[in-house]
């Protein structure tokens, strides 16, 4: 698989995030860990579903200790953390920092083998991005970082950088097969029903559409997200695909204006501008390649 290719995939797990919101808002009143343990729950029958006619897929479960840590502290440990930032601090500043991920996993590919180091366009273009998120949370009202809400704050930061090192750290393990986020996604599921049972008090959804958009959260944005997103941070540009990550919530806002659960605003329209200038810069920063020639690789100028 190209370098190219992969990246591709990868940027349908941010398309697929940004049905996130939608989803989940037609899921009704189901508790945040109680829809965790659902929704991951129906995302890693998913990827075992592949394995009735794909029988060695079951042997991607068989990783060590460390991989399973890896898939599980960063599938169930972003989620739970993101879960108590949103009761300990205001959702809009508890949003804003955890969507510090992208710009984190750019600075945090520099550091891989054969990376070619960090580049001015990428820092750059990640920086548009986070601008872009920005101004779209002040268009939804205005941010006020207060000290009462600083254990908030500091699960968010602590979302962001779960996020990211799972991201990157999921390239040093590029040998472990896609098959193995359906365990990451059990195993979530499970952790997050008893978080569900010690917490929460359980409420069904109400209705046929809002059991289909449980059923929706899981195949898609809880579900296929995850494969397709370890088949572009494993073989794709992952630097290019923390930069496009900026794009999951511009999406997200566009889809519940179209929906009519949101109203189209000015920061709308500027997050969407800042998004795409930061993505073009990145794009156009490229890949680094091997020997510096792109014709030798039969990649061709600007390939990745």
């Amino acid at each position: 698989m190209s370098v190219r290719t992969a990246t591709l995939i990868g940027s349908g797990a941010i398309l697929l995030w940004s049905l996130l919101a939608l989803f989940t808002a037609a899921s009704g009143r189901v508790p945040p860990f109680q829809l965790a343990a659902m929704t991951f729950l129906v995302g890693g029958l998913l990827g075992c579903a592949s394995w009735l006619v794909r029988p060695s897929g079951l042997s991607a479960l068989r990783q060590p200790p460390a991989v399973w840590a890896l898939g599980i502290v960063g599938l169930f440990g972003y989620h739970a953390l993101y879960f108590a930032a949103l009761r300990l601090a205001p959702p809009a500043e508890a949003g804003l920092i955890s969507y510090l991920w992208p710009l984190l996993i750019v600075l945090f590919s520099a550091l891989l083998p054969g990376e070619g180091g960090l580049r001015a366009a990428h820092l750059a273009g990640a920086l548009l991005g986070l601008c872009g998120v920005v101004a779209l949370f002040l268009g939804r009202g205005s941010l006020s970082f207060e000290a009462a809400s600083l254990p908030g704050y500091a699960a968010a930061l602590a979302c962001a950088f779960l996020w990211s090192g799972y991201s990157v750290l999921s390239r040093r393990v590029g040998v472990v097969p896609t098959d193995a986020v359906a365990g990451f996604c059990l195993a979530t599921a499970a952790l997050s029903l008893a978080c569900h049972l010690a917490f929460e008090r359980t409420a069904w959804p109400e209705g046929a559409s809002q059991w289909a958009a449980v059923a929706a959260l899981g195949l898609g944005p809880v579900g296929a997200a995850f494969y397709l997103w370890d088949i572009g941070v494993k073989r794709g540009d992952i630097r290019l695909l923390g930069v496009g990550s900026y794009a999951a919530p511009v999406l997200s806002t566009l889809i519940l204006v179209a929906s009519g659960y949101a109203p189209a605003t000015w920061a709308l329209a500027a997050a969407c501008g800042l998004i795409v200038a930061g993505a073009l810069l990145a794009a156009r920063a490229g890949h680094p390649r091997p020997g510096g020639d792109a014709a030798a690789d039969g990649r061709g100028p600007g390939a990745p």
